[in-house]
């Protein structure tokens, strides 16, 4: 059982940037496709960015290319989000996820371990 814990979320401008991170307990931690996803109010849950258990080759959504970097690292079991350049369209509630798989992907319904999720919000 894997158990995930984000945190960094908090209130910036427009342009501004946030670090997330999402610390996880499960020392194979290395073995799981990790992403971050989010939710807005009334809206449903979607996939951000994925990176694959070595690390290596993210994928992006296109709504956040160019603007967000995931990264991990393994000797630390901790999972990153760094987004700059933030739009009120970023405001969400953002996850982590593991999924127990050496490859990746945005389906929400792929991942087996959810956080508690972190608030963003991007003000105008």
């Amino acid at each position: 059982q894997v158990q995930l814990v984000e945190s960094g979320g908090g209130s910036v401008q427009a342009g501004g940037s946030l670090r997330l991170s999402c610390a996880a307990s499960e020392y194979t931690f290395s073995r799981y496709c990790m992403g971050w996803f989010r939710q807005a109010p009334g809206k449903e849950r979607e996939g951000v960015t994925t990176i694959p258990p070595g690390g290596g080759s993210a994928y992006y959504a296109d709504s956040v290319k160019g603007r967000f970097t995931i990264s991990r690292d393994n000797s630390k079991n901790m999972l990153y989000l760094q987004m700059n350049n933030l739009k009120p369209e970023d405001t969400a509630m953002y996850y982590c996820a593991a999924a127990v798989s050496s490859w990746c992907s945005l389906w929400t319904s792929f991942y087996n371990y959810w956080g508690q999720g972190t608030q963003v919000t991007v003000s105008s």
